[in-house]
């Protein structure tokens, strides 16, 4: 039997990840000396004391913002530009990179109503093939008439509505098997 010495885990460390899935591993973010990717950085994150929040790099001064929040997903702004990305444990960007390798992907797609109105044509029948991007049905709203796409390719299992339906806004319309 073997046993495995666990690694320290450091609590000052976290992963940035931009919405493009690139990562930067931060550790020690508040303190003297901070680390991104394994190497030194010359960044110091402090907060004034009128409440302001700035970053110094390369010996320049940025006021930085937090636009936005919702749970570990940050929209900062630097300058007047906006970045956004999350910041994970360890932990937890293990744990998210796993699911999204090991998730089902959910082969039935709803076409929903974007508005309510009156349903004017079928432009398709159940069992038929359809392409991204082909028009389903034509739904009128306040004396317009719309056409509504399929977002998928694949091939329609159930229609929901007929002709002279009314629809409230995002009631299904069409179920399409990828």
């Amino acid at each position: 039997m073997k046993f495995y010495k666990k690694k320290k885990q450091t609590t000052n460390e976290y992963i940035a990840v931009s919405p493009k899935d690139k990562k930067y591993k931060i550790l020690n973010p508040f303190g003297e000396e901070v680390t991104v990717n394994g190497k030194k950085t010359d960044i110091k994150i402090f907060e004034s004391e009128e409440g302001f929040t700035y970053i110094v790099y390369k010996n320049k001064k940025y006021l930085v913002e937090i636009t936005d929040k919702n749970q570990n997903k940050y929209t900062v702004m630097i300058n007047g530009v906006s970045y956004s990305f999350t910041v994970e444990s360890p932990i937890s960007y293990l744990r998210k990179k796993y699911l999204a390798k090991h998730q089902t992907k959910n082969k039935v797609e709803m076409v929903i109503a974007p508005m309510p109105g009156k349903i004017i044509d079928l432009l398709v029948e159940e069992n038929a093939e359809i392409k991204v991007g082909e028009p389903v049905l034509i739904l009128e709203a306040m004396k317009m008439q719309n056409e509504i796409s399929s977002h998928v390719g694949g091939k329609v299992k159930k229609i929901h509505v007929k002709q002279n339906d009314s629809v409230a806004k995002d009631d299904v319309l069409i179920e399409i098997e990828q």
